[in-house]
């Protein structure tokens, strides 16, 4: 309800969309709701935390989804559609800032609050997966698109939902900066690098590739493991 509201709510500040979309701080919101109702179970997933791990590690795996999805372009055309920095609507580092804000509205809802509250349920895994699928889900307009557009983005989102909470079984203090971070580095990435926002398929695709591509070793790393121990017990 609170993503709605903004949407109708962004044309009437005069706000650009590429600075900062208002609809990124409903999942706060709906954090905050919860809050008023369950305020220490909140409290206690937004501060939850293991050791300190590779911060720096998901950062780059931001930056190598973005490389990957630039290398199959290059690939398949020779070329990439470089955005020029000078060119947007604002001064670059003030859509730096502002996305970073806007990523960490969602952030909050999505990887500090949805994802460990799944968590007791059903896994780093299968948590991971469903906040991939909801988070996607949430960006309606992906569905008034083509169907592989869709797909593309859909695999984009999970599997970098499930790069991020198998990362979080071993980061402690900060998620939300970290996740914040990341968020910000693919969003930076895809307005300077890929042309999806003008409903072209393949730069989707190609993204959506690139998230699986970046995700899987973590995933196997953290099956790692468990194979481990299943030996062990043999």
């Amino acid at each position: 309800m609170a993503s709605g509201l903004m949407l109708v709510v962004q044309p009437l500040t005069g706000l650009p969309g590429e600075v900062l979309e208002l609809v990124q701080f409903g999942p706060a919101v709906g954090v905050a709701v919860v809050a008023l109702v369950r305020p220490s179970q909140v409290r206690g997933l937004l501060t939850a935390g293991g050791a300190r791990g590779p911060r720096g590690a998901v950062l780059l795996s931001a930056l190598a989804i973005i490389a990957v999805a630039v290398a199959g372009s290059l690939l398949l055309h020779g070329s990439v559609p470089v955005r020029d920095p000078n060119g947007l609507v604002a001064p670059f580092w003030v859509v730096a800032v502002a996305q970073f804000v806007g990523a960490c509205g969602e952030e909050i809802g999505w990887r500090c609050f949805l994802q460990p509250l799944l968590r007791t349920r059903f896994g780093p895994l299968g948590s991971s997966v469903a906040v991939g699928l909801l988070w996607g889900c949430w960006h309606l307009q992906i569905f008034a698109a083509a169907p592989a557009y869709a797909a593309g983005f859909l695999a984009a989102t999970t599997a970098m939902s499930v790069l991020l909470g198998l990362a979080w079984e071993r980061i402690g203090a900060h998620r939300l900066l970290v996740a914040g971070g990341f968020h910000t580095l693919v969003n930076l990435g895809m307005l300077l690098f890929l042309d999806e926002e003008s409903g072209a398929v393949e730069p989707m695709v190609l993204f959506g590739v690139a998230g699986v591509l970046v995700a899987l070793p973590w995933v196997l790393a953290a099956l790692r493991p468990a194979r481990t121990d299943r030996l062990a017990t043999t």
